[in-house]
């Protein structure tokens, strides 16, 4: 695939360079701040962007408005976001843009190369992929009563954590060693218990890690 980064940490920056010049991949820019990778993508979108939330100047949020940008105006490009910390904001802001193509990853992910390559190419074929800490943060703040994620078993929580990581049921089904059919029984029933059953026009799924999210 041909990426693009942008990390103002050269170390993490020339790491990612060469094990995704390893792997096969072409890396055709590599930055330290936002505006340089919006630039770059300009010139000639990419497959696929990594690019870290905080970044130069004030090292807040500028490669999250740099991530929503290309979102905006190129909606092919993948894009995955790697953060030092679970940030929920960030995360749903990312998702309610749109799902496909978008990945979030802890940065100690990347030290996982087998994981952070499988978000990569997922993100890029125009997939989701959701660092699994990220998402447990994300439910484990949805244990109230009253929350209709509260209502699900602990083995539909645990399928709908794995597809807020972005896999599709057969990997579901791999990941939590069941059977593919016992996986789409347990998502008709977090359809059900989410009251999605019959939600028309959008995305089932979306729909469910939206409310999985809190956003």
């Amino acid at each position: 695939m041909r990426v693009m980064l942008a990390e103002d940490s050269t170390l993490l920056r020339e790491g990612l360079v060469r094990l995704l010049a390893e792997e096969g991949h072409r890396v055709e820019a590599a930055v330290g701040d936002g505006d340089a990778l919006i630039a770059a993508v300009a010139e000639g979108p990419p497959d696929v962007v990594v690019v870290d939330v905080r970044m130069p100047p004030s090292h807040t949020d500028e490669g999250l408005r740099a991530a929503l940008e290309i979102r905006r105006r190129w909606p092919d490009v993948g894009v995955l976001v790697l953060s030092q910390y679970v940030e929920k904001r960030y995360a749903a802001e990312l998702i309610t843009a749109d799902t496909a193509g978008v990945g979030y990853l802890l940065k100690d992910r990347v030290a996982q190369v087998d994981e952070f390559l499988d978000a990569l190419e997922r993100v890029g074929a125009g997939g989701a992929a959701f660092d699994p800490e990220v998402v447990r943060r994300l439910l484990a703040a949805h244990g109230a009563q009253g929350d209709p994620l509260a209502r699900l078993t602990p083995r539909e929580r645990d399928v709908l954590d794995t597809m807020a990581q972005g896999h599709t049921n057969a990997s579901i089904a791999a990941h939590l060693h069941i059977s593919q059919s016992a996986v789409e029984k347990h998502v008709n029933a977090i359809f059900d218990k989410l009251d999605l059953s019959h939600a028309t026009g959008y995305s089932r799924r979306v729909l469910a890690v939206l409310r999985y999210l809190g956003s």
